[in-house]
């Protein structure tokens, strides 16, 4: 079985998500076969808060290349919006980046 840890790999810092934050919403990148349920337990497991909502999103990899050669793929990956419930307090490693 999957850990927390191995479910949430990283939060997502970007002027949009960092903008959502103001409403209880939260970005992650997830593990690709992870479903809403785990990943709402993970971010209780590690954060110490009341998850209301779990979207999630199956990003392609972008293309890319590099001068001559052929066209290669970045990796598919997951991302989960998080909605935390009212009564819920905020999670502190986003505090200092709005």
């Amino acid at each position: 079985m999957a850990t927390a840890y191995d479910i949430i790999k990283r939060p997502i810092i970007t002027e949009q998500s960092m903008s959502e934050t103001e409403n209880r919403k939260y970005t992650f990148e997830v593990d690709r076969n992870s479903n809403k349920i785990e990943i709402a337990k993970a971010v209780e497991e590690i954060f110490g808060v009341k998850v209301e909502k779990v979207t999630t999103l199956n990003m392609d990899g972008k293309k890319k290349r590099l001068g001559a050669q052929p066209q290669g793929r970045r990796p598919h990956w997951k991302k989960a919006v998080v909605k935390l419930t009212e009564d819920s307090k905020t999670i502190e490693f986003f505090e200092g980046m709005v």
